[in-house]
């Protein structure tokens, strides 16, 4: 008969994760994910504070002027607020109006801010 030998079996060895440079690349990418979805949401939703009225935006209400031949928002300005710095009162309505420049057309309607028209009216 012939003769079995046993031999022993080697326990399996355990190896440390090794990371290759793709590997790497692709953990920093998905570990990032969750911070740019969080920067593009902030980025997204925080365009509402001006259009809210808080800062920058003139509050309140306001009244409609029509810009007739001849006129530019300085000459409005001055009809509109004398006592007032023409300057400022044209940013207002810049503001109010969302407009991008100085440069107005004849029959074009402008809102200006309530508190100059009062001003105005005295």
């Amino acid at each position: 008969m012939s003769t079995i030998t046993i031999t022993p079996v080697r326990p399996a060895v355990t190896t440390r994760l090794r990371l290759t440079v793709r590997g790497r690349r692709v953990l920093a990418a998905v570990a990032s994910v969750p911070a740019v979805v969080a920067l593009v949401i902030s980025i997204v939703s925080g365009g509402g504070a001006l259009a809210s009225g808080e800062q920058g935006a003139p509050s309140g209400s306001f009244e409609t002027v029509t810009v007739l031949p001849g006129d530019s928002l300085w000459s409005i300005a001055e009809a509109i607020a004398p006592s007032h710095d023409p300057r400022d009162v044209i940013d207002d309505i810049m503001s109010l109006n969302a407009l991008s420049s100085a440069a107005v057309d004849a029959g074009q309607s402008l809102a200006v801010p309530a508190e100059y028209t009062v001003a105005a009216g005295e």
